[in-house]
């Protein structure tokens, strides 16, 4: 089967951020990003509350008002600190290039046709696109009802509710090899006070068999890392179009290597056709 892209990797806020110490997690943003190259595509969190963090520092007070007003002030603020991060750490011959997507550019086909486009010319370019969702310039009212109308006029509509979507829909546009999800845990458990039950693999012979799977390990996924976020239930929901065009998916712990992690070195939920 053929791949136009080797990877689209997706990572969660709170693994890049340091809980005990209130800090970015910099081990993590480091060992991912040595990791890159051209061939991946990188979709990251962490901008609203790297954002928050940063702003505590420099004035002993958080944003206070309405949730989606700070929700946009923050990311607005965080956004050139991860970005800044990314570039610290990255291989300097590679060239890093940031896209900030919203619903929009995957409901719309023209913008739609030209995302893949320049994401494609990336590795071309010996580039790496580091992709967020646009919270600063969001606004949650207009997108409830831009989505509505959608609904009205189309069957299959993308919202974008988190990362792990926009991650789903990237691997949508540019079918890459593998998907990887990280986050906070090793990968899909079956308790999730349990880490000896993970998950180690969902296979299918069909495409059919695969889905079937999918949904009977949804049925042991409960709860989230934070609010806002949807847990393992919605990763496994989202992997569900990629894995249809050929995709394997992987989730796993961002504590790990990514190298370790594709190669089956480290912990991980790998998902996939046998």
């Amino acid at each position: 089967m053929n791949f136009d892209i080797e990877l689209v990797g997706k990572v969660g806020s709170m693994a890049l951020v340091n809980a005990q110490h209130d800090d970015i997690d910099y081990n993590i943003i480091a060992r991912i990003s040595r990791y890159l190259k051209p061939g991946y595509i990188w979709v990251t969190s962490g901008a609203t509350e790297i954002g928050r963090l940063d702003y505590l520092k420099r004035t002993g007070t958080e944003l206070s008002g309405d949730e989606n007003t700070v929700k946009a002030d923050y990311s607005a603020q965080g956004q050139s600190i991860l970005m800044q991060n990314y570039r610290q750490f990255v291989d300097s011959r590679y060239s890093l290039r940031q896209f900030l997507v919203e619903h929009q550019h995957f409901n719309d086909k023209d913008k739609c046709r030209y995302l893949k486009q320049a994401l494609l010319r990336c590795p071309l370019q010996g580039a790496i696109p580091i992709i967020n969702y646009n919270d600063a310039v969001s606004d949650e009212e207009n997108r409830k009802l831009e989505i509505q109308a959608l609904r009205k006029a189309k069957d299959k509509v993308v919202e974008c509710i988190d990362n792990d979507e926009t991650a789903s829909q990237i691997a949508c546009l540019v079918k890459p090899k593998y998907l990887l999800l990280l986050t906070g845990v090793d990968g899909i458990l079956t308790d999730i006070n349990n880490k000896n039950s993970l998950v180690t693999e969902i296979v299918g012979a069909t495409v059919s068999e695969l889905l079937q799977n999918i949904e009977y390990y949804q049925n042991f996924c409960d709860g989230a890392s934070r609010k806002g976020a949807n847990g393992a239930r919605a990763k496994l929901e989202y992997i569900k179009e990629p894995i249809k065009q050929g995709t394997t998916a992987i989730i796993a712990n961002s504590k790990y290597k990514i190298g370790d992690i594709l190669s089956g070195a480290a912990p991980r939920t790998i998902i996939k056709l046998k």
